[in-house]
């Protein structure tokens, strides 16, 4: 399962991808704030530049004329960059429009197994399923992954899944579980899938026997 950094933070991709722990990065508009650069688009440009990994970016329209110029806008940007579409009515000629020339679309918004197969039929090479969305409704974000996951291989469907936003450990598991593709986390849960209580008692521990050792070989 590929690991989608989701952030502009250029110190946090860098963190991600020098240490070997991101395969792609994920962007919002609502990332793009002052601190990350006035011009949000030179900002990809950046990013791709430094990482050289597929990076996702969402077109900023609604309506079907719009989502298609900006998808081929933020296409002219790099090779890398692929781009994120709310899966709407209005967003389906453009969606078929930009994976006929060649831009590599990802369906977001998709939150069950019926929008993921209409998404894949009309061009998306990835659907987006946010998993903190679905929980916050008291579904099961695992099961609706497993069940696209599912309808995808049982119809020979060339169309990956992104599982975005897990929360925690246990949800990150369980996409990697249902047979996510990729999955999208913020750096913030990045940095704490390392952590564990029992992780921290093992290198007090740990440490505690290598003083002591160091103090036996000192002795006379």
């Amino acid at each position: 399962m590929k690991i989608f950094l989701a952030s502009t933070s250029l110190d946090e991709i860098l963190w991600a991808t020098e240490n070997g722990l991101a395969d792609g990065v994920v962007t919002t508009p609502a990332m793009h704030t002052p601190s990350a650069g006035g011009d949000s688009r030179a900002h990809l440009a950046e990013i791709c530049r430094v990482t050289g990994l597929p990076v996702c970016a969402t077109v900023g329209s609604v309506t079907s004329a719009e989502i298609y110029r900006d998808g081929r806008e933020l296409a002219k940007i790099s090779d890398q960059l692929l781009v994120q579409v709310p899966l709407v009515e209005d967003a389906i000629v453009a969606m078929r429009r930009l994976s006929a020339e060649g831009v590599r679309v990802v369906a977001t918004l998709v939150f069950n197994a019926a929008q993921a197969l209409l998404a894949a039929k009309v061009g998306a090479s990835m659907v987006s399923t946010s998993m903190d969305q679905l929980d916050a409704l008291g579904h099961d974000s695992s099961a609706v992954v497993r069940d696209i996951r599912a309808v995808f291989d049982g119809n020979a469907i060339e169309c990956d899944v992104m599982a975005a936003y897990p929360r925690n450990a246990m949800q990150f598991t369980g996409c990697a579980i249902a047979g996510a593709d990729s999955v999208a986390v913020t750096a913030t849960v990045l940095r704490s899938l390392l952590l564990h209580p029992l992780t921290d008692r093992g290198l007090d521990q740990f440490l505690t026997d290598v003083s002591r050792n160091a103090a036996t070989r000192r002795s006379p």
